[in-house]
């Protein structure tokens, strides 16, 4: 966003003491109403991190192809128990962990072809 295009929401001008200029961007803060999720997933990196190597998972060939596929392995062993035996957490966790590792991987393919 441009200068130009930002606005206070309030109508201040952006020079106006407590102006500020975020009328229209993204709510970041939103993510914190997640956050019992959120800490659930960072749990299944921190695992993950511990058992190969923190920030490994970026480097992985084919990540995309194979993050999709361990989602599926923990969705399919989620009808039958809730938490996945080696690491003791929900394979919700695991599952949500993976779509976002694939997410992340097609954002930056995306920033890339830009």
């Amino acid at each position: 966003m441009t200068e130009a295009m930002e606005r206070d929401p309030n109508g201040k001008d952006q020079h106006e003491p407590g102006a500020k200029c975020d009328e229209g961007k993204i709510m970041a803060g939103v993510l914190d109403d997640f956050s019992l999720a959120l800490m659930a997933v960072a749990e299944v990196g921190t695992f993950g991190a511990n058992k190969y190597t923190r920030g490994g998972w970026q480097q992985v060939p084919n990540g995309r192809q194979r993050y999709r596929d361990a989602l599926w392995r923990h969705h399919l062993k989620e009808r039958h128990e809730t938490k996945d035996p080696e690491t003791g957490l929900l394979h919700k966790a695991h599952k949500a962990w993976n779509v976002l590792a694939e997410l992340e991987l097609v954002l930056r393919e995306s920033v890339k072809d830009a």
